[in-house]
């Protein structure tokens, strides 16, 4: 029963260390074009670039 002593607490942080990283990607503006993203893994790169 004493493990959860520790336990509630660690597994609280962890959720909060979770949403503060979330919050994060959102205010970064990572999920600002999902569509864009899709359709841009469909094109080709170009090839090497030749010096």
């Amino acid at each position: 029963m004493n493990i959860l002593i520790f336990l509630a607490p660690a597994s609280v942080m962890l959720a909060l260390l979770g949403l503060g990283a979330f919050w994060w990607t959102m205010r970064s503006g990572q999920y600002d074009d999902p569509l864009g993203d899709a359709s841009r893994i469909l094109v080709e790169d170009e090839g090497p670039i030749a010096d």
